[in-house]
């Protein structure tokens, strides 16, 4: 048997009980591995003789789980036997473990196989794995959660838009020692309501002692730098595999802490507002504030997003004409006046309101529908030039706390030759807000002293 080295961090890992675990990462961070070895220790340590192993299908969890190389067999040798037939008293595939508390069974399943996964439905088990369960079938996932008293689930950064994220992944939260560990994109989007119990572990190469440096170079190398597969797997940053329009988006060139937006001498500031008021859909309002510096960079500053399908009581044009208000006052105070606002041109209930709000209290600001004359494929196009930090530095950039515009930026992707209709409207937003002065954007601005003026006047003259 080829001998078994932790890190630091997994050590930790095999030691922690808690009742939810979810293993995201790099590709051969060893997540499957040790992850493995630790299901079956709480399966030894659980009251109940029933447990579940589960994968894409029996021949993956086969090769990459039972009969690896440090996989089940390897580790636990004679404790364990492997009846991918079933046998006379468990009909599925399952795995006999010998325990200092009897003898468990482990179903091994294959969401994939819906008719097979469904005979478990109704029972109560002790230990739940699921590999990969980014990928896994989510009716699966949603039936067999609730039945185990201790799951464990491993998985590659995908697609951040799956049901799998926003329905359990985004629930669990880091140990706070392991809380910078995870990129920030990652940590950013764990931001659904906390669930006591559940953890988030982070695993990336650095975590995996039994990887040469040598084997972690060639991995790298043969993944090509700027794919999403590079971000994926290499660098453990979830997004989508293919069809990204802000492929060009990276965290650590085109974000920004609140501080450095401190440090830098605004010219100008915008205000964009997009808005949606359906209860049916994820569509959102969206206020998005951004300043143009000195340098003609465009600096997303602060965003605010409600969304009526979270709201008892839906909130009316009416309602959002004194929040936009509000959150101005807010952002005037913080960082300037954008004294025009640029309004999503469609929804002229809402201009209507927050122009008759502006009547009875009279306010600093202007408000104007926004300006879609210039066509999408356009507006996307400009902001790939502004985003583009190869060999220069953009002038696109977002200060680090407005998250759901990086979510969008991270997500926002084509159907077919267009580009899809969810994902954009904090991108609306700030598009309403940056096109009536995109020619300040990528700018330098001179500033010119009354002296310097009249001296240059006389060498005319």
């Amino acid at each position: 048997m080829t001998e078994l080295v932790l890190s630091e961090k997994y050590k930790h890992f095999m030691k922690y009980r808690t009742d939810v675990e979810f293993l995201e990462g790099t590709t051969a961070a060893g997540k499957t591995t040790v992850g493995t070895i630790k299901f079956l220790f709480r399966v030894a340590e659980s009251d109940r003789k029933l447990h579940i192993l589960s994968g894409l299908d029996l021949g993956t969890i086969e090769k990459n789980v039972i009969q690896a190389e440090l996989g089940i067999m390897d580790i636990f040798g004679s404790l364990v036997t492997y009846h991918s037939s079933g046998s006379k008293d468990h009909t599925l595939p399952h795995l006999k473990y010998q325990t200092s508390k009897g003898e468990k069974i482990i179903y091994v399943l294959g969401y994939d196989n819906k008719s097979r996964w469904k005979k478990i439905l109704g029972g109560q088990y002790g230990c739940l794995y699921i590999d990969e369960i980014n990928i896994a079938d989510m009716e699966y996932v949603r039936e067999v959660f609730m039945r185990a008293d201790y799951v464990m689930a491993t998985l590659n950064p995908d697609d951040p838009e799956l049901p799998i994220y926003h329905e359990y992944i985004n629930h669990a939260r880091p140990l706070p020692q392991y809380k910078s560990d995870a990129p920030n994109e990652i940590d950013s989007q764990l931001n659904a309501s906390p669930k006591e119990g559940w953890v988030h572990w982070f695993f990336n190469f650095n975590h995996n002692d039994g990887l040469t440096e040598e084997k972690k170079q060639k991995i790298i190398s043969a993944v090509p730098v700027g794919t999403k597969l590079y971000k994926n797997k290499i660098q453990g940053i979830r997004g989508r595999s293919e069809g990204l329009i802000f492929s060009n988006f990276e965290y650590k060139n085109n974000v920004i802490t609140e501080r450095q937006a401190f440090n830098k001498k605004f010219v100008h500031f915008s205000c964009g507002v997009d808005t949606s008021y359906s209860a049916q859909s994820e569509d959102t309002i969206s206020f998005i504030f951004q300043g143009i510096t000195d340098s003609g960079e465009l600096v997303v500053l602060e965003e605010e997003v409600r969304n009526n399908k979270d709201e008892k009581i839906p909130f009316s044009p009416s309602d959002i004409a004194i929040n936009l208000l509000q959150f101005l006052e807010r952002c005037r105070h913080k960082w300037g006046l954008a004294r025009i606002v640029y309004i999503d041109n469609a929804d002229q209930a809402t201009i209507t309101e927050i122009q008759k709000l502006k009547r009875n209290k009279p306010n600093l600001y202007e408000f104007y529908g926004s300006d879609k004359r210039m066509k999408i494929e356009d507006r996307i196009n400009l902001m790939l030039g502004w985003m583009d930090a190869d060999g220069k530095s953009p002038v696109y950039l977002v200060v680090d706390h407005c998250n759901n515009h990086i979510h969008e930026l991270n997500t926002y992707s084509w159907k077919g030759n267009v580009p899809e209709d969810k994902n954009d409207h904090t991108i609306n937003a700030s598009q309403y807000g940056f096109l009536p002065i995109k020619d300040k954007v990528g700018f330098t601005q001179v500033h010119t002293s009354v002296k310097e003026t009249i001296d240059r006047f006389k060498q005319i003259f």
